[in-house]
Order: C-alpha cells, then sequence, then structure tokens
C-alpha cells in the first residue's frame, strides 16, 4: 500500500465519520500470545435477538485500523445489526503484519480465529448459523482457509484479491456447502488474476468452490454499469446457482482492476468506484444460514448409498452402489470432471486413474455428497 496517501486519507475519515455504535479495542490472550482485535457493536444491538458476526480480516503488511477504514463495514452494520470483529494478525520475520496460513513454526491463527468466536458468543448473542469472515489479500488467503477448516463454524465467505495456495486446494473439502463471492482485479500485480507457481488463479478458484458447492459451472453473467468513468476499470458479476441446499458463487471480475478494494474511500491502486464490495459482500452474507446449507440428514443419508475403495488408491477405483443414484461425478482437485455416470443402479470400477487428488460427487433427488479421493 502507498502508506503516505493512506494515512492522509485514513486520518480525514476517522475525522469525519459519525458511528453510532459502540467501539471497542480488546485484546484476547492465545498460545501465549496477546492478540489486539477491534468489535463493533451496532447502536441497535440489544441482547435479545440473535444477530450475525462478521470477522474482517487485513492484508499482507495492513492492520487492524487500517482494514476497518479501507474495507468499511461499520455504516452497514448500523443499518443491518450484525456484530463486526476486525482483528489483528502477528508480525512475521520480515517486520510484517500477517495471517499464518500453512507454516507450522508461525501463529496459531485458525485456533487464534476459533477462540475469537467462542469468546464474542460467549458475551453477545451471536447467531451461531451466521459468521462470515471476509479479507483483503493475505485476510481473503485466510477467509478461503477459515472455509475450507472451519466450516462448522463459518458459514460463508468473500475474498478481496486473495486467492488459494496452489497446492492446498485439493486438501480443502468444507464439512458443508460453503457460499464464495471472489472479488478481483484483472491487472492484479500484487496477487495475478491468471495465479503464479505458489498462487492459483482466480478461475481455478472458482472451479473449486462451484464444484465442492455443486453450482452449475455455466455462470450467468451481466456487465456491471460503468458509473464512475473516471477510475480506469470496468466489472462484470458472475453468479453460479444451483448449489448444494441453496449455495452459490459469486464472482466480481474488475477489468482493468489493480490490487484494490472496489468502493473504497481512498485510492492505493486503479480502484473500481462502480460498486461497493462491502455493500455487496453482505448482501451476499445475509443470504446464507449453516443450518439451511448443513442439511446433515439428507446428507448422511446420501453418504450411505455408496462405498469407495481402496481410498488411498493406486489407479483403480471401486463404487459400490447399494441404491440406485440419478448421479456420480469423478472431478479433478482443479474441478475438470473426467467422468460422469447418470442414472447410476449398478457397481462401477474406474481403471488408469492417474495420480491426484480427486472430488467424487454424489447426486441423488435434488442432494448432493461429496467425497475425497486419493490416487497415488
Amino acid at each position: 500500500m502507498k502508506k503516505t496517501a493512506f494515512f492522509f486519507t485514513l486520518f480525514f475519515i476517522i475525522s469525519s465519520y459519525a458511528q453510532t455504535g459502540s467501539q471497542s479495542t480488546l485484546t484476547l490472550d492465545h498460545n501465549g500470545q496477546t492478540r489486539e482485535y477491534i468489535l463493533y457493536v451496532p447502536q441497535m444491538y440489544d441482547g435479545q435477538v440473535e444477530v450475525p458476526l462478521v470477522l474482517n480480516l487485513h492484508g499482507l503488511g495492513s492492520n487492524m485500523v487500517e482494514q476497518l477504514y479501507y474495507g468499511a463495514f461499520r455504516k452497514i452494520a448500523d443499518t443491518a445489526n450484525f456484530i463486526l470483529v476486525v482483528p489483528n494478525g502477528t508480525i512475521g520475520g520480515n517486520n510484517n503484519r500477517y495471517w499464518n496460513l500453512y507454516s507450522p513454526t508461525g501463529a496459531d491463527d485458525i485456533g487464534f480465529l476459533t477462540q475469537l468466536i467462542d469468546e464474542l458468543s460467549n458475551q453477545y448473542v451471536i447467531d451461531a448459523d451466521r459468521i462470515y469472515s471476509t479479507g483483503m489479500s493475505n485476510g481473503g488467503f485466510m477467509s478461503y482457509y477459515l472455509a475450507c477448516n472451519l466450516s462448522n463454524k463459518i458459514t460463508a465467505i468473500a475474498s478481496v484479491t486473495g486467492t488459494m495456495n496452489s497446492n492446498a486446494i485439493g486438501n480443502c473439502i468444507p464439512s458443508k456447502p460453503v457460499p464464495t463471492m471472489l472479488i478481483h482485479g484483472t491487472d492484479d500485480s500484487v496477487v495475478p488474476y491468471n495465479g503464479t507457481a505458489s498462487f492459483a488463479s482466480v478461475p481455478a478458484v472458482l472451479a473449486h468452490w462451484v464444484s465442492v458447492t455443486n453450482c452449475n459451472s455455466t455462470p450467468f453473467i451481466t456487465s456491471v454499469p460503468d458509473i464512475d468513468q473516471t477510475d480506469g476499470c470496468t466489472a462484470e458479476h458472475y453468479v453460479y446457482s444451483g448449489g448444494t441446499n441453496g449455495a452459490t458463487v459469486e464472482h466480481y471480475k474488475i477489468i482493468g482492476g489493480e490490487h484494490t478494494w472496489p468502493g473504497a474511500a481512498f485510492n492505493v491502486g486503479i480502484t473500481n468506484q462502480d460498486f461497493d464490495a462491502s455493500t455487496e459482500i453482505w448482501r451476499f452474507f445475509r443470504q446464507f444460514n449453516s443450518s439451511v446449507l448443513l442439511n446433515n440428514k439428507s446428507e448422511s443419508q446420501l453418504e450411505n448409498l455408496v462405498n469407495i475403495y481402496p481410498n488411498p488408491s493406486y489407479g483403480t477405483i471401486n463404487i459400490d452402489i447399494n441404491q440406485a443414484i440419478d448421479k456420480l461425478e469423478i472431478i479433478t482437485a482443479q474441478g475438470q470432471i473426467i467422468s460422469t455416470e447418470n442414472n447410476v443402479e449398478e457397481s462401477l470400477t474406474f481403471t488408469n486413474i492417474k495420480p491426484g487428488i480427486y472430488f467424487i460427487k454424489i447426486h441423488s433427488k435434488g442432494k448432493m455428497v461429496t467425497k475425497k479421493l486419493i490416487v497415488r
């Protein structure tokens, strides 16, 4: 980020923002570390009605104060009545504050965020079925990580300029469908739209979440009205609907956009001003409830319809069918469908499958369950 311009504008915004809710900077001890977070409770909150909780995670080298203003949600919380928490990551060896996703020697951030959710749920009347995570860049990466590894608590996520590590996609199988929104610029030089050796491309991440939520692979695409013709970019909106238990995946493709938060009150690069990312993220979040997405009873019944073995496999897999199913798909970790079988009534055997991680999708009577398969 361009710090000088950032803090000049930040000072102006801090001076002019008229908040109606209660804002506090608090700490939480986790694994011997004192962790900080900003908590915003809207004036509407009365402690009588369960309210949603939104996590807003900063990017690499940023912090909770910058993210509070850059990815702005307080005015939305004031009218929508949700509690907002903006926590700090830890400072790494390069003196940049960050979220640790994979390093075993770094901070246990998934443990910290789990404890934070639990503590806030004990202190406030939080709707456990409506807990959401969003974030900028590294905070977007962390939101994906939570969707993969904490889907028992996280209802839906939204990433702005973040993606997933290339080698992590195949290991991501949430315990329930996790609706996902991706907002990303095609000219992002920090986290390139088309990926790097380490970062998966946005299309690959989209394909993964469309696959695990069982959404239609063909999106409905609309052009976002070009309201601000001076911002140097335009936007397209992709909606992948029809997912399990109502899950959807959405993508805002910012054509010509850089590593920025659309609708932000200040620019740190080419920033789309045709829509407000924070408003769209909440519009997306508020549709989803974990109890509806989980629907344990129907999925557990579906699990019992097939038996897949051996797993891990060395190229041959057997799928025993206990009852006729509507469709069975074998899908790579990158979202490529390598086999589709319709109206399956008999057991199946597949041979010469290349090593990798696969998802087996079983469809029956409008329901879907996904099982993970490893081929060595």
